[in-house]
């Protein structure tokens, strides 16, 4: 986008502090915020000696905002006067600063570098318990407890595994993710504390306020109430597993904001996507979204539903649909994402992707980036297996063999050790070091999330990204909408969400979007499917003939679809 619209025209100059933007995917909201910070700073609404805080929830959020305002802000601007980081990153620092006051020692502590719940769980082979002691410690730690209140609460649940964990964790002076919120709030609880950040934070903003917990939204709102930006959309709330409350949080800006403004026109999608998704409205709490520019997209694009009688018929179908958009004389540089709700049920596309010579990738695995795939690398092919297999303490092995301690940034460390324990879990697996590089497919001067070809993921991963067509897989019920949500029942929250979850797949497509079922789904605890429930609002909105599809695939100007 080039040029300002109205509506970020009125972002960037609205005068008051506080602003509640509601912007759907793909509307332009990285920009608009960006927009926004040049607006307080252009007025002057801080401070000279304040700065403003923009706070997003993963480290690629961070970059892109980043990347965003270096072009409207310069250098001294960018270094002077705002501070862009994820919550991760902020809690780290309050701590770090400000431990002190709640009786911790920042030099004692270590920081949280990956799943050592998890690790744990795993030691003391808990297998099917896991999600219970996970559950129950992050539940706990999603008030403002202290240490000594935390063990109470899990010696109160009657978790004794949770409690032992949690008990070993405060004998090292070890902090987990989930530590890193409550005790950030148990900080800012105190008067001095919260003035300081007040006074030194001129405004906030934050970006998908969807995402944020209660805990975090109370962390916000104690440095920056009434003067906090929060941008983000409701229909995109998928992460009540991680404790994000989406209803709730609305609810409390709505109080706190001075102005809302709502975004309903996408850059991103085609007339045809856009359909598909808002035809969910009334499952997601969804706006009505319409294309910037309809008359741009060859055809319209194309919305697509096709229902198989096995998925070994929906597997081979969804390889030769992707065969034929990425053959030469078409679109070989573009990217298509195939997503299922669970990555069992997009097993036998994998298998058949894999098979097909196209260019691919899975994004299940944890080599992503550049920087983390060459140290992956270097690490293989210096690692001898006898060594390997030999070691008392195999994660420990491979973390000196790559060695993890010298790695410095704390979001580089987390991706560096999800990268670790994806290779100690193939190589386990008697996978050998050659077979897991091969894996990892990436060049040295690329990033595995923008290479053109095939994209294997699933409905919560790479949120933000965009694909040029998605294929959205496994719409029966106990796979999209979860047997857990159909246990809830219709007008559950977990409903709710698993409706968002299908539009959020929907949204991340440009030019098409094929959704697909199958009848009978081989090897699954049950193999006969019933059509998922969300079909009734989706189909009037989609071609389901399939000659239809034939035909607009056949038809189409694919050398505009190649540019555009």
């Amino acid at each position: 986008m080039l040029d300002v619209t109205p509506k970020q025209a009125q972002v960037r100059d609205h005068a008051g502090l506080s602003l509640l933007i509601i912007a759907p995917a793909g509307c332009g909201k990285t920009e608009t915020l960006a927009l926004r910070v040049k607006g307080l700073l252009s007025r002057q609404a801080i401070k000279a000696s304040q700065r403003i805080l923009v706070a997003t929830f993963t480290k690629r959020a961070r970059d892109n905002m980043h990347d965003r305002l270096s072009h409207y802000l310069t250098s001294r601007e960018m270094r002077e006067t705002v501070t862009v980081c994820n919550f991760h990153g902020l809690f780290v620092r309050i701590i770090q600063a400000h431990s002190n006051v709640i009786g911790l020692d920042p030099k004692r502590l270590t920081m949280p570098q990956n799943d050592w719940v998890g690790e744990r769980c795993s030691t003391l082979k808990l297998k099917g318990l896991t999600n219970d002691v996970k559950s129950d410690i992050s539940s706990a730690k999603r008030r403002a407890l202290n240490d000594e209140q935390v063990l109470a609460e899990l010696q109160g649940s009657g978790n004794q595994y949770a409690f032992m964990i949690e008990e070993q964790r405060q004998a090292e002076s070890r902090l987990t993710y989930d530590d890193l919120p409550r005790l950030a709030e148990l900080i800012v609880a105190n008067d001095e504390v919260a003035a300081l950040y007040r006074q030194h934070f001129g405004a906030i903003i934050v970006d998908e306020f969807q995402d944020l917990t209660p805990q975090q939204l109370r962390i916000v709102q104690r440095i920056g109430y009434k003067k906090t930006t929060y941008a983000g959309d409701l229909a995109q709330g998928i992460y009540a597993f991680a404790g994000a409350q989406p209803e709730y949080v609305k609810k409390e800006l709505e109080i706190e904001c001075s102005e809302t403004i709502e975004f309903a026109e996408s850059f991103r999608s085609s007339p045809a996507v856009l359909t598909a998704v808002n035809s969910l409205n009334s499952l997601t709490g969804g706006q009505v979204l319409t294309a910037a520019a309809p008359d741009s997209w060859p055809s319209g694009g194309l919305a697509a539903y096709r229902q198989f009688d096995r998925a070994q018929e929906e597997a081979k179908y969804i390889k030769n649909l992707c065969s034929w958009i990425l053959s030469e004389g078409r679109a070989p540089q573009q990217r298509i994402g195939i997503s299922a709700r669970l990555k069992r049920r997009r097993q036998l596309v994998d298998e058949m992707i894999a098979a097909s010579g196209l260019p691919y990738c899975i994004w299940d695995d944890g080599v992503l980036d550049k920087s983390i795939a060459q140290k992956i690398r270097s690490m293989l092919r210096g690692l001898l297996l006898s060594e390997f297999h030999s070691a008392d303490d195999p994660l420990a092995f491979l973390r000196q063999a790559v060695s993890f301690d010298n790695e410095q940034d704390p979001d580089e460390r987390t991706a560096l050790s999800s990268a670790v324990d994806w290779c100690l879990n193939l190589l386990q697996k008697d996978l050998s070091p050659d077979t897991i590089q091969k894996r990892i497919q990436i060049g040295d001067n690329d990033s595995l999330i923008t290479r053109a070809g095939v994209h294997l993921l699933t409905g919560h991963a790479g949120k933000g990204q965009q694909f040029d067509w998605m294929v959205v897989v496994g719409l029966e019920e106990d796979y999209l909408p979860s047997y857990q949500a159909i246990q809830a029942g219709d007008n559950s929250a977990m409903m709710d969400e698993e409706a968002r979850t299908l539009a959020v797949m929907l949204s991340r497509a440009r030019h098409g979007v094929l959704v697909t079922s199958s009848s009978v789904v081989p090897g699954d605890f049950i193999p006969n499917k019933r059509q998922s429930r969300f079909l009734t609002n989706l189909l009037p909105a989609v071609i389901s003939d399939r000659q239809q599809i034939h035909d607009w695939l056949t038809e189409a100007d694919w050398k505009a679809i190649a540019e555009r």
